[in-house]
């Protein structure tokens, strides 16, 4: 039996988090909750834990790939075989976890990527300037580089065997992979790589804007997810 763990990474998500906690406890595919808590100053870790997640938290805000580096961390110390990521806001539905693993677990596909924009999948109200970004050009530079089509490449939401962890041509422990480079990385690394991936709809949802929908800053968060796309294609990183 392979075992799963989720990870969801937050920062400042005591009104959030616990939804996420209860609905995916509730999905018996998944062994395990870890929830990293990025530094927060609220009460995420106590939400999280009353709820029965596992919780490492940082001493101070590291940034969501510094998050998702402890999680890799923590699933490969404790023999998971499968890693699922997803929202620590809330904006993922866990109830469509299983169509991001079954293809790892009965059609051998070693990453399982999230599209908001696969017939199946969706969006609802989302910000009309994410809407272009997510849609139309990151994926457009993403399948550029990659050299295969992708619709939603910035999606967090997302599977994949820990083999691609274990994999010494990935080093997903670089310093410039702290912030939100590291999600287009392990994706653009998985392909050319020759791993089998595939993309699944899922839907993506947007809570009301005074709720707070990111902790995205917009230019800086931006560069961030295509400042890979630049290095790797370029040769400029490995």
């Amino acid at each position: 039996m392979l075992r799963v763990i989720a990870i969801a990474c937050a920062y400042n998500e005591a009104g959030k988090i616990e939804r996420v906690v209860e609905k995916v406890k509730k999905e018996d595919c998944i062994d395990e909750l870890l929830v990293v808590d990025d530094g927060s100053f609220d009460n995420t870790r106590y939400k999280a834990e009353k709820n029965g997640a596992t919780v490492i938290s940082h001493t101070q805000r590291e940034g969501a790939g510094a998050g998702l580096k402890t999680g890799f961390r923590y699933a490969l110390e404790n023999g998971f075989d499968i890693i699922v990521i997803l929202a620590g806001n809330d904006k993922d539905n866990p109830s469509e976890i299983s169509r991001l693993i079954d293809p790892i677990l009965y059609e051998n596909f070693g990453f399982v990527q999230g599209s908001r924009y696969l017939d199946g999948g969706s969006y609802g109200r989302m910000p009309l300037y994410r809407l272009i970004a997510t849609k139309y050009i990151h994926p457009a530079l993403f399948s550029l580089v990659s050299g295969i089509e992708i619709t939603d490449s910035t999606n967090g939401f997302r599977a994949f065997s820990t083999c691609i962890l274990k994999d010494k041509r990935i080093n997903v422990d670089q310093d410039w992979l702290d912030r939100y480079e590291l999600e287009p990385y392990l994706f653009y690394k998985a392909i050319k790589l020759g791993y089998r991936v595939k993309e699944v709809p899922v839907s993506k949802i947007y809570p009301p804007k005074d709720l707070g929908y990111t902790k995205m800053r917009p230019i800086l968060g931006w560069w961030s997810i295509l400042k890979p796309l630049l290095f790797l294609g370029l040769g400029l990183r490995k």
